[in-house]
């Protein structure tokens, strides 16, 4: 029995390894298309290889439910296509038994991937995201295509790159005060963080009254403010990017700012619930075939895997920006397309036996 365990387990990873690889890649391609348009004297084509190497771990990460998806009903199609299905169950192999052989792939796969987009993906995507920013604006101190805005109070900070010593490039600061009007504009070409302060390099501050302006340039200043580079790394790249940890503790200084999190909080039960969505779709996958695709075409399933996988991204995208529009919760925008792939994939496989 073991080895019947072993060979359809082994099966369905392997179609699922193979999905992944295809999507990936296919994913990757376009991305290294669209990057080569912004090749030049400093973003070089090995900068651009570096940048899409960089930000595969991620690109796996956000493919893992879909590959489950049609790789799992790749694997046991392939089952079902040479009996080996049928054999199994006449040999007195129960459905549920072959329903938890085909999901231990699944969970090795959910576990692997929150590892993955926990500890790997974030930190690959944040330096793919700098190197590329210092390449496209290696004089430009302020005009940076990827700059990131972000705000303290009433100061609104920008800056083109962070690197990971706590050196941040192309830095604009806007002060206003509370009647909403700008008191001062800061730019500097760098800025070193300190331990507890920042120190500005090739300054040039403006400071705004009702009658006139003045200008003042220093080659350093010091800048007091309790945002760190640890902050500033969780800004770099999009919420969907950062490990669980990290977007919880921004969440909460957005909260504590009076800012909008909702987004990161979208973002962080997503994360959570990553692995019950792999689980339910792979319950589907099993489900299909068990079910309305034993007899069906290796290009029928791959094609109502797409389907499947299209209409359970789409209800997230949905169900994601009217949580912010509506008002309800992120958990149940992350939660709800999780429970109706579970409850689908269930309601087929009693229907099934």
């Amino acid at each position: 029995m073991r080895r019947l365990d072993r060979y359809v387990g082994w099966t369905v990873l392997a179609s699922i390894a193979l999905v992944l690889v295809v999507i990936t890649g296919l994913d990757a391609i376009a991305a290294f298309i669209d990057e080569a348009d912004d090749i030049s004297e400093t973003y070089t084509f090995l900068q651009v290889s570096l940048y899409i190497l960089l930000t595969l771990p991620g690109r796996c990460y956000e493919y893992m439910p879909f590959a489950a998806l049609i790789g799992c009903m790749l694997g046991l199609g392939q089952l079902a296509t040479t009996s080996e299905l049928v054999v199994m169950r006449a040999a007195g192999v129960s459905t549920g038994r072959l329903v938890w052989i085909a999901m231990r792939p699944a969970i090795l796969l959910a576990v692997l991937g929150f590892m993955l987009g926990e500890f790997v993906a974030p930190k690959a995507d944040q330096w793919a995201e700098t190197q590329r920013a210092l390449a496209q604006n290696p004089e430009e101190s302020f005009a940076g295509r990827h700059g990131i805005w972000n705000r303290e109070g009433n100061t609104f900070l920008h800056f083109n790159a962070l690197e990971a010593e706590g050196v941040v490039h192309g830095i604009t600061l806007l002060q206003f005060d509370d009647n909403l009007a700008m008191s001062t504009s800061l730019r500097a070409r760098l800025a070193l963080y300190e331990g507890d302060y920042w120190t500005m390099k090739d300054v040039v501050q403006t400071r705004f009254s009702s009658w006139q302006t003045s200008r003042e340039r220093h080659d350093s200043l010091r800048w007091d403010t309790g945002i760190t580079p640890e902050l500033l790394t969780l800004v770099v790249v999009e919420p969907d990017q950062l490990p669980v940890r990290d977007l919880y503790r921004y969440s909460r200084y957005l909260q504590l700012q009076g800012l909008d999190s909702e987004d990161y909080q979208l973002a962080l039960w997503r994360k959570l619930l990553q692995p019950a969505a792999i689980g339910g779709l792979v319950l589907v996958a099993i489900s299909f075939i068990f079910g309305p695709l034993r007899e069906g075409t290796m290009g029928f399933r791959i094609f109502a895997g797409v389907i499947v996988g299209i209409v359970f991204r789409t209800s997230q995208d949905l169900l994601g920006p009217a949580s912010l529009v509506f008002g309800f919760a992120p958990v149940y925008a992350a939660l709800v397309p999780v429970l109706v792939c579970f409850l689908f994939g269930m309601l087929l496989l009693a229907r099934a036996r």
